[in-house]
């Protein structure tokens, strides 16, 4: 799912006077092999350099070679692109790889998924994502939408809400359980 939004990503932006090259995410196989101990592995391109992490699963951690760099630029666009194009349902997160090549990349999607599908990491990583990205002249150059003005308008209007209220003493208080989705994983040799 992942790699066809890259796809998608990539047709809109490379046309774009300077955007230039964009994030791929490399594509892995599972390969059986009977005669082994393990039958099954995944493969995939042995990439070269430096591994870099441009976003991380939780949210919480800063990477200034995210921010800095035009790696990690392209890839908070392309966080911001997708999250967009679903209307805030899906966020490709755990962007990691070298340069413009990633791997291993994460998705998370509302609690009922996105057209079908459900994601392998936590939903909160949708809100951490609206509230911490900060967009940059890649999207702009895509005409994205701020989401900090979107994010601050909701703030403000659950603030007005919550002075015309009545009094909450009287109200019985609910707090949402921590959605939590466990990520699979296949057994891999590197």
């Amino acid at each position: 799912t992942a790699r066809e939004y890259a796809k998608i990503y990539a047709a809109e932006a490379e046309p774009l006077e300077g955007f230039g090259e964009v994030p791929e995410i490399i594509p892995i196989f599972l390969v059986h092999r009977p005669a082994n101990n393990i039958p099954y592995a995944t493969v995939e391109e042995e990439l070269v350099g430096e591994f870099v992490k441009y976003s991380v699963r939780d949210g919480k951690e800063v990477n200034f070679l995210r921010r800095d760099s035009e790696a990690g630029q392209k890839c908070c666009t392309f966080q911001h692109w997708v999250y967009e194009k679903t209307n805030g349902s899906l966020l490709v997160t755990d962007l990691q790889g070298v340069g413009m090549k990633l791997t291993d990349v994460g998705i998370a999607t509302l609690a009922k998924g996105y057209k079908g599908f459900k994601g392998n990491c936590s939903i909160s990583f949708i809100e951490q994502f609206r509230a911490l990205h900060q967009c940059n002249k890649y999207c702009e150059m895509l005409g994205l939408k701020s989401l900090r003005t979107s994010h601050q308008k909701q703030r403000k209007a659950t603030a007005m809400k919550s002075k015309t209220l009545p009094n909450s003493s009287s109200m019985k208080k609910t707090v949402p359980k921590k959605a939590r989705e466990p990520r699979d994983f296949i057994a891999s040799e590197h």
